[in-house]
């Protein structure tokens, strides 16, 4: 993994209004054969924007810290896999949306890894409630028991106001969209090829229904099929755009534990659903456990790690926070609930004041898993107890 200096990078430039050309160059970037999300992180952070990246010279690539020739080769050769503005209109035809690093709207849980797509391609709508997202991962080859679980789980999670993330696949994945759909919640799908790709066949009613209750998600440009290298680099965004992860039914080598190990390197959560003893669908599972994953059996096991950042909705259960986006009408009033500082927030609030304080300093200071503090972080930021800076800094906010 890299280090947080593109983390950095992407939230000092966050807020950013990306002009209609900068966009293009963003896309124009993308479709650079041999020049990866890494480099193109590397990139923007030494440059800025993408424009300014198009026109770099030989000498001033060469001043771009660890940038391989190889990539500085590929984005002075000019060559491009599809005429950038061709693609645009392409994108457009199919109501795909380019959300580029520093939109106001890119996923804040996603731009705070070490390693975000510098670039997304979005069918559907990114909504701020989706803060609060759970990843729900698992076997393709699942049983019927761990599909019936799955799914049930991630109606209920649906209908406590939780975006449940998943990657389309068939099997857990499948189950993970369905049940969400049917608690009437947001679900987001994140695919390891071109949205234009018919992958996987056997979920393509879900390809068409979760757009319209959230979003499909990809770093990957039209036309580009599903490839094994491709995976895991769609785990990673799984397991960046949650606070957690859920792991139901996995092999030994499952790539669900993959997305485990992403999630916890990116100080998320990790939950785990125990199966048989000496099962092959359990040996994942089973293993995360040994490790220290949360065990989960009913959705209250993953709701008590994210609850401080719930808050009552109007029909007496519970939603994520949102801010009000339609035009002239102003914000809720904060819930009673919401006002009130739990033991967590007060430990937090008492080491801050009016000098920035890292969030790995905190963590350090308490002895807190990142996780942890990450999610109290969150809730007082949404009630103004605390500010973030960038870099991941935190001043205290308004008392």
């Amino acid at each position: 993994m890299e280090t947080s200096n593109e983390s950095m990078a992407i939230q000092e430039g966050r807020n950013k209004e990306w002009s209609p050309e900068d966009r293009l160059a963003w896309l124009s970037l993308k479709l650079i054969p041999g020049l990866g999300n890494r480099s193109l992180l590397r990139l923007y952070r030494h440059f800025g924007s993408p424009s300014v990246i198009l026109k770099a010279r030989r000498l001033e690539l060469a001043q771009v810290p660890d940038l391989t020739k190889h990539a500085a080769r590929a984005l002075l050769s000019g060559e491009r896999s599809r005429p950038p503005r061709q693609e645009w209109e392409a994108l457009k035809e199919r109501r795909i949306r380019i959300l580029c690093l520093g939109d106001p709207d890119y996923p804040a849980n996603l731009a705070a890894v070490s390693d975000p797509p510098a670039v997304l391609f979005v069918r559907g709508a990114l909504e701020s409630r989706d803060l609060v997202s759970v990843a729900v991962v698992g076997s393709r080859f699942a049983s019927m028991p761990g599909l019936t679980f799955t799914e049930k789980l991630c109606r209920e999670l649906a209908e406590q106001g939780v975006t449940v993330v998943s990657g389309l696949a068939v099997g857990i994945d499948g189950a993970a969209h369905r049940g969400a759909l049917k608690g009437n919640g947001r679900t987001l799908a994140a695919l390891g090829c071109g949205l234009d790709m018919d992958y996987p066949r056997p979920n393509a009613d879900l390809r068409e229904r979760i757009p319209r209750s959230g979003a499909l998600i990809t770093e990957f440009p039209l036309g580009i099929p599903p490839a094994a290298g491709h995976f895991p680099l769609r785990n990673r965004i799984i397991s960046g755009l949650s606070l957690g992860v859920v792991v139901v039914e996995a092999g030994e080598r499952s790539g669900s534990l993959i997305t485990a190990r992403l999630a916890l390197e990116q100080g998320r959560e990790v939950f785990a659903v125990p199966g048989l003893a000496r099962h092959h669908r359990s040996v994942g599972p089973h293993r995360l456990l040994r490790d220290g994953a949360k065990l989960v059996e009913t959705v209250e096991d993953i709701l008590e790690e994210i609850r401080p950042l719930m808050r009552p909705s109007r029909n007496g259960k519970t939603a994520a926070p949102r801010r009000d986006e339609e035009e002239g009408k102003g914000p809720e009033p904060v819930p009673k609930a919401l006002e009130e500082t739990t033991s967590e927030e007060a430990s937090i609030r008492d080491l801050l004041d009016h000098e920035p304080r890292h969030m790995d300093e905190i963590c350090r200071a308490l002895q807190w898993p990142v996780s942890r503090v990450m999610t109290v972080l969150l809730s007082m930021e949404l009630k103004g107890m605390v500010k973030q800076l960038p870099g991941k800094y935190f001043v205290r906010g308004l008392d």
